[in-house]
């Protein structure tokens, strides 16, 4: 496996790469399952506080086993609209609410810690808290990419924080031109900070994706393909967003080799 270092990065000005300051908890690394599409709004188990949520990440950050979750993607992907890119026109990120805001109702929302540390946290191993932060701020850790399946060591720092950024699966300015311009604010704030459509990955190949589609643009790491392809439906679906006719003809090529 090949080690990266960290390296400085100046953040883009796009919507994936917002709010690089690194504030987290810490655990155990955590990755991606499918979930069964449906409500946005946390749901939780008998006998629990109705304060936690019950989306409990799978304990390996690797890729999906062969054919996993593959046939319930493609089920749900023939579910999604089909039809044209409306235009940009009246994109602004701020729609999406402010960056990382932890005043969500999805899964680790409201939980005193900004997303963009909640998905260090369960993205990261080794990680290391900058103290009286009250757990909320990753200091320094390690990603073992999803992207690339490379290993990046991550510090926080101006200089430094850039090298690990968080990427929208779902890239929110795509998500506009296919349905969230019409959801209210709350549901565009859910959709910024859901887990589901968030991955702490390699900070130029996320600067490379920039708000592409499944039809231009998936993980270079081949064997994450699949499990990328089935967030973005997975996401989709939960949000009421459509596909252009050339992405949903992507996704099922990506599907159909799996």
């Amino acid at each position: 496996m090949i080690v990266v270092a960290f390296v400085a990065l100046a953040p883009g000005g796009r919507d994936e790469s917002d709010a690089l300051t690194a504030e987290g908890l810490t655990s155990a690394p955590r990755s991606w399952t499918p979930t069964p599409t449906g409500p946005v709004t946390p749901t939780w188990r008998s006998g629990e506080s109705s304060a936690a949520p019950t989306w409990r990440p799978s304990a390996t950050p690797t890729t999906a086993a062969p054919g996993s979750a593959v046939s319930p993607a493609l089920a749900t992907l023939a579910t999604l609209p089909v039809k044209g890119r409306a235009p940009k026109t009246g994109y602004d990120r701020a729609l999406f609410g402010s960056a990382w805001t932890d005043d969500v109702t999805v899964a680790l929302g409201r939980n005193g810690c900004d997303t963009r540390n909640d998905i260090l946290k369960r993205d990261l191993i080794d990680i290391s808290l900058v103290p009286a932060t009250r757990d909320c701020t990753v200091r320094t850790g390690t990603l073992n990419d999803v992207y690339t399946g490379r290993t990046i060591f991550f510090r926080r720092g101006t200089d430094t924080s850039a090298a690990v950024q968080i990427d929208h699966v779902v890239a929110l300015s795509d998500a506009w031109q296919k349905g969230a311009r019409q959801l209210d604010e709350q549901t565009r704030r859910n959709l910024a900070n859901d887990p589901r459509n968030l991955q702490a990955v390699d900070g130029p190949t996320n600067q490379g994706k920039g708000d592409a589609d499944a039809a231009t643009w998936l993980p270079p790491n081949r064997a994450y393909q699949c499990t990328y392809v089935s967030r973005q439906i997975e996401v989709k679906a939960a949000y009421g967003l459509w596909v252009t006719p050339e992405e949903h003809d992507a996704m099922t090529r990506v599907l159909s080799d799996c």
